[in-house]
Protein backbone atom coordinates (compact mmCIF):
# COMPACT_ATOMS: atom_id res chain seq x y z
CA UNK A 1 0.00 0.00 0.00
CA UNK A 2 1.51 3.30 -1.07
CA UNK A 3 1.55 6.03 0.74
CA UNK A 4 -1.03 8.19 -1.21
CA UNK A 5 -3.58 5.74 -0.38
CA UNK A 6 -2.68 5.68 3.45
CA UNK A 7 -3.03 9.16 3.44
CA UNK A 8 -6.86 9.03 1.22
CA UNK A 9 -7.51 6.55 3.58
CA UNK A 10 -6.65 8.71 6.80
CA UNK A 11 -8.32 11.81 5.21
CA UNK A 12 -11.45 9.55 4.60
CA UNK A 13 -11.42 8.50 7.82
CA UNK A 14 -10.95 12.51 9.75
CA UNK A 15 -13.85 13.50 6.92
CA UNK A 16 -16.04 10.76 8.25
CA UNK A 17 -15.18 11.52 12.00
CA UNK A 18 -15.82 15.33 11.54
CA UNK A 19 -19.75 14.52 9.69
CA UNK A 20 -20.46 11.84 12.60
CA UNK A 21 -19.34 14.31 14.99
CA UNK A 22 -21.04 17.53 12.66
CA UNK A 23 -24.37 15.07 13.07
CA UNK A 24 -24.41 14.47 16.50
CA UNK A 25 -23.90 17.72 16.94
CA UNK A 26 -26.82 18.76 15.36
CA UNK A 27 -29.65 16.59 17.28
CA UNK A 28 -30.55 16.42 20.29
CA UNK A 29 -33.46 15.58 22.20
CA UNK A 30 -35.61 17.67 25.48
CA UNK A 31 -37.01 15.63 27.97
CA UNK A 32 -40.71 15.16 29.38
CA UNK A 33 -41.06 17.77 31.89
CA UNK A 34 -38.41 20.45 30.24
CA UNK A 35 -38.58 23.01 27.10
CA UNK A 36 -35.21 23.73 24.69
CA UNK A 37 -34.31 27.55 24.32
CA UNK A 38 -32.78 28.00 21.17
CA UNK A 39 -29.66 30.11 21.42
CA UNK A 40 -27.55 31.79 18.78
CA UNK A 41 -24.11 33.16 19.02
CA UNK A 42 -25.46 33.56 22.63
CA UNK A 43 -28.65 35.43 21.99
CA UNK A 44 -31.60 34.25 22.53
CA UNK A 45 -33.48 33.31 19.50
CA UNK A 46 -37.35 33.45 20.98
CA UNK A 47 -37.74 29.67 19.49
CA UNK A 48 -38.51 26.83 22.08
CA UNK A 49 -38.38 23.49 21.30
CA UNK A 50 -41.17 20.95 22.97
CA UNK A 51 -40.40 17.55 24.31
CA UNK A 52 -38.59 15.23 21.79
CA UNK A 53 -36.21 15.57 19.12
CA UNK A 54 -34.59 19.09 17.82
CA UNK A 55 -32.46 19.96 14.98
CA UNK A 56 -29.82 22.30 15.34
CA UNK A 57 -26.84 24.14 13.39
CA UNK A 58 -23.64 22.87 14.93
CA UNK A 59 -21.42 25.37 16.56
CA UNK A 60 -23.23 27.97 16.08
CA UNK A 61 -27.17 27.48 17.58
CA UNK A 62 -26.83 25.68 21.43
CA UNK A 63 -29.89 24.69 22.94
CA UNK A 64 -30.46 25.46 26.76
CA UNK A 65 -32.62 23.01 28.80
CA UNK A 66 -35.39 24.72 31.53
CA UNK A 67 -37.32 22.56 33.74
CA UNK A 68 -40.86 23.06 33.70
CA UNK A 69 -42.02 20.65 36.23
CA UNK A 70 -43.91 21.60 39.36
CA UNK A 71 -41.11 22.54 41.94
CA UNK A 72 -40.42 23.47 45.42
CA UNK A 73 -39.11 26.13 46.68
CA UNK A 74 -38.36 26.62 50.82
CA UNK A 75 -36.78 29.52 53.13
CA UNK A 76 -36.78 30.79 55.99
CA UNK A 77 -37.56 34.63 56.78
CA UNK A 78 -37.34 36.96 59.91
CA UNK A 79 -39.82 39.24 59.88
CA UNK A 80 -42.03 42.12 62.41
CA UNK A 81 -45.69 41.80 63.02
CA UNK A 82 -47.87 44.58 63.39
CA UNK A 83 -47.61 45.03 66.78
CA UNK A 84 -43.48 44.65 66.36
CA UNK A 85 -43.08 41.35 67.55
CA UNK A 86 -40.46 39.37 66.07
CA UNK A 87 -41.40 36.45 63.42
CA UNK A 88 -39.81 33.82 62.37
CA UNK A 89 -41.06 32.19 59.88
CA UNK A 90 -40.28 28.77 57.58
CA UNK A 91 -42.51 29.37 54.15
CA UNK A 92 -42.77 26.74 51.02
CA UNK A 93 -43.61 27.76 47.67
CA UNK A 94 -44.18 24.85 44.67
CA UNK A 95 -43.68 26.66 41.42
CA UNK A 96 -43.44 25.88 37.72
CA UNK A 97 -41.84 27.65 34.48
CA UNK A 98 -44.82 29.01 32.24
CA UNK A 99 -43.45 26.95 28.85
CA UNK A 100 -44.66 29.73 26.58
CA UNK A 101 -42.61 32.19 28.63
CA UNK A 102 -39.25 29.63 29.10
CA UNK A 103 -37.34 31.83 26.46
CA UNK A 104 -38.06 35.06 27.96
CA UNK A 105 -37.03 33.73 31.65
CA UNK A 106 -34.15 32.59 30.33
CA UNK A 107 -32.91 36.10 28.92
CA UNK A 108 -34.00 38.13 31.77
CA UNK A 109 -33.30 36.20 34.74
CA UNK A 110 -31.12 32.98 33.68
CA UNK A 111 -31.13 29.65 34.64
CA UNK A 112 -30.79 30.45 37.87
CA UNK A 113 -34.46 32.22 38.56
CA UNK A 114 -34.68 30.26 41.97
CA UNK A 115 -31.83 32.40 43.78
CA UNK A 116 -32.11 35.65 41.90
CA UNK A 117 -35.96 35.67 41.60
CA UNK A 118 -37.96 33.65 43.26
CA UNK A 119 -36.50 33.08 46.88
CA UNK A 120 -35.97 37.39 47.32
CA UNK A 121 -39.76 37.19 46.44
CA UNK A 122 -40.84 35.04 48.71
CA UNK A 123 -38.45 37.12 51.58
CA UNK A 124 -40.23 40.15 50.54
CA UNK A 125 -43.54 38.78 50.15
CA UNK A 126 -43.22 37.36 53.69
CA UNK A 127 -42.12 40.24 55.31
CA UNK A 128 -45.19 42.55 53.68
CA UNK A 129 -47.75 40.14 54.47
CA UNK A 130 -47.01 39.74 58.29
CA UNK A 131 -46.70 43.63 59.16
CA UNK A 132 -50.16 43.69 58.33
CA UNK A 133 -51.09 41.22 61.07
CA UNK A 134 -50.71 41.23 64.70
CA UNK A 135 -48.55 38.11 66.08
CA UNK A 136 -52.10 36.79 67.53
CA UNK A 137 -53.19 37.16 64.28
CA UNK A 138 -50.66 35.71 62.45
CA UNK A 139 -51.66 32.41 64.59
CA UNK A 140 -55.79 32.86 64.57
CA UNK A 141 -56.00 34.05 61.12
CA UNK A 142 -53.10 31.39 59.32
CA UNK A 143 -55.46 30.82 56.05
CA UNK A 144 -55.87 34.61 55.57
CA UNK A 145 -52.05 35.12 55.95
CA UNK A 146 -51.17 32.76 53.66
CA UNK A 147 -53.72 33.75 50.95
CA UNK A 148 -52.21 37.87 51.32
CA UNK A 149 -48.85 35.93 51.05
CA UNK A 150 -49.88 33.47 47.62
CA UNK A 151 -51.06 36.83 46.12
CA UNK A 152 -48.34 38.63 47.01
CA UNK A 153 -46.05 36.15 45.02
CA UNK A 154 -48.42 36.00 42.28
CA UNK A 155 -47.94 39.68 41.55
CA UNK A 156 -44.25 39.33 41.68
CA UNK A 157 -42.91 36.22 39.98
CA UNK A 158 -46.17 35.47 37.42
CA UNK A 159 -45.20 38.48 34.72
CA UNK A 160 -41.81 36.72 34.68
CA UNK A 161 -43.57 33.35 33.27
CA UNK A 162 -43.35 31.55 37.33
CA UNK A 163 -46.67 30.23 38.02
CA UNK A 164 -47.69 29.97 41.83
CA UNK A 165 -49.12 26.48 42.07
CA UNK A 166 -49.43 26.15 46.03
CA UNK A 167 -48.15 27.65 48.86
CA UNK A 168 -47.86 26.74 52.52
CA UNK A 169 -46.92 28.16 55.68
CA UNK A 170 -44.57 25.62 57.46
CA UNK A 171 -43.90 26.98 60.81
CA UNK A 172 -44.40 30.42 62.07
CA UNK A 173 -41.95 31.27 65.81
CA UNK A 174 -41.93 33.97 68.31
CA UNK A 175 -40.04 34.91 71.12
CA UNK A 176 -40.13 33.09 74.31
CA UNK A 177 -41.49 35.82 76.15
CA UNK A 178 -44.60 36.11 73.97
CA UNK A 179 -45.17 32.77 73.73
CA UNK A 180 -45.41 32.63 77.67
CA UNK A 181 -48.21 35.64 76.98
CA UNK A 182 -50.18 33.34 74.80
CA UNK A 183 -50.10 30.56 77.25
CA UNK A 184 -50.67 33.11 80.23
CA UNK A 185 -53.91 34.57 78.40
CA UNK A 186 -55.32 31.22 77.01
CA UNK A 187 -55.59 29.88 80.48
CA UNK A 188 -56.90 32.84 81.38
CA UNK A 189 -59.55 32.31 78.69
CA UNK A 190 -60.42 28.99 79.65
CA UNK A 191 -60.61 29.66 83.68
CA UNK A 192 -63.00 32.27 82.25
CA UNK A 193 -65.45 30.38 80.53
CA UNK A 194 -65.17 27.41 83.00
CA UNK A 195 -66.48 29.87 85.78
CA UNK A 196 -68.83 31.72 83.55
CA UNK A 197 -70.32 27.99 82.95
CA UNK A 198 -70.61 27.39 86.08
CA UNK A 199 -72.68 30.48 86.59
CA UNK A 200 -74.76 29.44 83.72
CA UNK A 201 -75.08 25.93 85.84
CA UNK A 202 -75.97 27.30 89.03
CA UNK A 203 -78.92 30.36 87.26
CA UNK A 204 -80.02 27.22 85.09
CA UNK A 205 -80.55 25.10 88.44
CA UNK A 206 -82.06 28.35 90.37
CA UNK A 207 -84.54 28.78 87.13
CA UNK A 208 -85.35 24.96 87.77
CA UNK A 209 -86.45 25.47 91.61
CA UNK A 210 -87.99 28.68 91.02
CA UNK A 211 -90.30 27.06 88.40
CA UNK A 212 -91.11 24.18 90.60
CA UNK A 213 -91.61 26.28 93.28
CA UNK A 214 -94.56 28.25 90.58
CA UNK A 215 -95.97 25.08 89.63
CA UNK A 216 -96.50 23.72 93.86
CA UNK A 217 -98.25 27.41 94.10
CA UNK A 218 -100.55 27.62 91.28
CA UNK A 219 -101.52 24.05 92.33
CA UNK A 220 -102.84 24.84 95.50
CA UNK A 221 -103.92 28.41 94.37
CA UNK A 222 -106.48 26.02 91.92
CA UNK A 223 -107.08 23.41 94.51
CA UNK A 224 -107.93 26.09 97.02
CA UNK A 225 -110.26 28.43 94.31
CA UNK A 226 -112.19 24.52 93.91
CA UNK A 227 -112.69 23.72 97.65
CA UNK A 228 -114.42 27.24 97.62
CA UNK A 229 -116.86 26.37 94.69
CA UNK A 230 -116.96 22.13 95.55
CA UNK A 231 -116.83 21.01 98.98
CA UNK A 232 -116.79 17.43 97.75
CA UNK A 233 -113.59 18.03 96.93
CA UNK A 234 -112.72 18.04 100.28
CA UNK A 235 -114.33 14.00 100.49
CA UNK A 236 -112.33 13.40 97.79
CA UNK A 237 -109.35 14.31 99.58
CA UNK A 238 -109.99 12.35 102.56
CA UNK A 239 -111.03 9.47 100.48
CA UNK A 240 -107.76 9.93 98.68
CA UNK A 241 -105.73 9.95 101.88
CA UNK A 242 -107.46 7.16 104.31
CA UNK A 243 -106.22 3.83 104.56
CA UNK A 244 -108.84 1.85 104.93
CA UNK A 245 -108.23 1.50 108.44
CA UNK A 246 -111.37 3.44 111.01
CA UNK A 247 -110.01 4.90 113.93
CA UNK A 248 -109.44 3.75 117.44
CA UNK A 249 -111.09 6.05 119.83
CA UNK A 250 -111.44 6.46 123.99
CA UNK A 251 -115.07 4.94 125.88
CA UNK A 252 -116.72 6.80 128.49
CA UNK A 253 -115.19 4.16 131.01
CA UNK A 254 -111.49 4.57 129.79
CA UNK A 255 -111.18 1.68 127.81
CA UNK A 256 -110.13 1.97 124.49
CA UNK A 257 -113.18 0.82 121.42
CA UNK A 258 -112.21 -0.36 118.20
CA UNK A 259 -115.06 0.52 115.89
CA UNK A 260 -114.04 -1.64 113.03
CA UNK A 261 -114.49 -4.54 115.44
CA UNK A 262 -118.24 -3.35 116.35
CA UNK A 263 -118.79 -3.06 112.60
CA UNK A 264 -118.52 -6.91 112.60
Amino acid sequence: MNDKKITSIIVSAIVGLVVLILIFSAVGTVNAGERGVLVQFGAVTGKVFDEGLYFKIPFVQEVIRIDVKVQKSEVGSDAASKDLQVVNSRVALNFKVDPNKAANLYQDVGRNYEDRLISPSMQESVKAATAKFTAEELITKRSEVREEIKRNLKEKLEPHGILVDEFNIVDFSFSPSFNHAIEEKVTAEQQALAAKNKLEQVKFEAEQKIAEARGRAEGIRIESEALKTNDKILEMRFIEAWDGKLPVVMGQTGSILDISSVLK
